[in-house]
């Protein structure tokens, strides 16, 4: 069992398919992962074995009848945001602690759909809105490779679940980076997709309103892309997939490339991460792909600050009126951006949104010049799990959120992002290297992805 829980998704499926594989011995050889490593990391719940036999079942039916589902047998792992039907999903808040999911959201629907057995859900931060992943409900995730440390957050619990080996695929979202800094802490691989490129219309809302995408995490950027194609495609309940088209991927030579070690942006970045990425860039171009730097140019005073405002009036939107009953009852730092979401002025949320739309503007300027950008994830490694963020990044003090600051952006452009471990930093720590490109051109994003990855494995620590 233990040599099957190393098998990535795409071996399972086919193996499974071809009748070589019993799916329920594949789901008892992760479980037994989960069961040996949970209690220490803390990261997946709602283990509910009845749920598991039905998904088992019904795909040894379809099994029987001559199908060969893309996923088949295939071992998720559901952040605890995203409705998995029957199950408990809480949000990580006492608010939805005895919540039962009345339906599957449209992407855990479209994985049972292709094969997928669903695990469990895996923890997050309070409404996914913390860069730390520890909540009132189930507490704190810790890092696979040290348990006095972060993996980041919020999709926490299936970056860590994944690195662990307790499922191959992990199923995310992503506001903010949430499935792009926990797998370039954990070492583990996060695609953020386009937005409109997966449907999300059915489950919770959520703060990150117009940004937030469902996102793979994931051993492999195989695994990401076979994930990708099974989610994908227009859905009726979702109007912003509809009319929303995916390009196919570009032959690699032909796409010019851009490499900006700090997103042109004013912000220190940990020498180990600096030197990791600057190794990674010098072995792609080793490999005669085309790539210069180039900075984006954003727009005066760009940085994740000025869009804080629309995430803090999102979740005062939907839990304005619960906080002003009793703030115990949440996590205290969700509770200090719900009290500030309350205070701001309709103009200063207009500026946000400028802010937001100029940031847009600007990165898709800039691919019109350049079809892909490289940068790292995130400017240090995973730190102490008992604070926010680190307290100083490249030799200077920092805030809290000063670790989040290669990400966001690409969501208020709704552009594809994927982190692919480049290396590792201090005590072995992984690092990981982001590759964007403008919305639509996913699959660019994953080819590119693929290629770095192949040529990276000697630098890559595995969790």
């Amino acid at each position: 069992m233990e040599l099957t829980n190393r098998l990535d998704a795409a071996t399972i499926a086919a193996r499974v398919a071809a009748g070589r594989l019993d799916p329920a011995e594949v789901a008892a050889a992760f479980q037994a992962r989960i069961a040996a490593r949970n209690d220490q990391l803390n990261a997946v719940f709602e283990q509910r074995q009845e749920l598991v036999d039905a998904d088992l079942a019904q795909l040894r039916a379809r099994l029987a009848q001559g199908e060969r589902p893309l996923l088949a047998g295939v071992p998720v792992i559901v952040k605890d945001v995203i409705w998995s039907q029957g199950r408990r999903v809480t949000q990580g808040s006492q608010l939805y602690r005895d919540f039962i999911a009345p339906a599957d959201a449209i992407a855990v629907e479209r994985l049972r759909r292709a094969g997928a057995i669903v695990l469990g859900m895996g923890n997050t931060s309070e409404f996914a809105c913390k860069g730390l992943t520890t909540n009132k409900v189930y507490g704190l995730t810790r890092h696979p490779l040290d348990a006095t440390l972060t993996a980041g957050g919020s999709s926490g619990g299936c970056a860590v679940a994944v690195a662990a080996g307790m499922a191959p695929l992990a199923l995310g979202t992503d506001g903010g980076g949430s499935s792009r800094r926990p797998p370039a802490h954990a070492g583990v691989v996060g695609f953020k997709p386009s937005y409109g490129a997966i449907p999300d219309a059915v489950g919770f809302a959520h703060a990150f309103n117009g940004i937030q995408v469902i996102a793979p995490i994931t051993r492999t950027v195989a695994d990401a892309e076979l994930m990708f194609e099974a989610l994908a495609g227009a859905d009726p309940r979702d109007p912003d997939t509809l009319g929303f088209s995916l390009g196919a991927a570009r032959p690699l030579h032909t796409l010019k490339i851009a490499v900006s070690p700090r997103l042109g942006l004013d912000t220190p970045v940990d020498d180990d991460v600096a030197q990791a990425f600057d190794q990674a860039v010098a072995r792609l171009q080793a490999a005669g792909l085309s790539i210069e730097r180039a900075d984006p140019a954003w727009p005066r005073g760009a940085d994740e600050a000025v869009l804080m405002p629309l995430q803090h009036v999102g979740l005062a939107n939907l839990y304005g009126d619960a906080w002003r009953r009793d703030p115990e009852v949440f996590d205290a730092d969700v509770a200090r951006q719900i009290e500030r979401g309350l205070a701001w002025t309709g103009a200063e949320v207009a500026r946000a949104r400028e802010a937001s739309r100029q940031i847009a503007l600007a990165l898709a300027g800039f691919f019109t010049r350049y079809d892909l950008l490289l940068c790292p994830t995130t400017p240090c490694v995973a730190w102490r799990n008992d604070r926010l963020g680190p307290e100083r990044i490249g030799g200077v003090a920092v805030e809290p959120r000063a670790h989040a600051v290669f990400t966001p952006f690409f969501n208020h452009a709704l552009a594809p992002a994927i982190s692919v471990p480049c290396g590792s930093g201090r005590d072995g720590l992984p690092v990981g290297l982001q590759i964007a490109g403008p919305r639509g051109a996913d699959r660019n994003v994953l080819a590119a992805a693929r290629l770095v990855e192949s040529l990276l494995a000697s630098f890559v620590n595995p969790a």
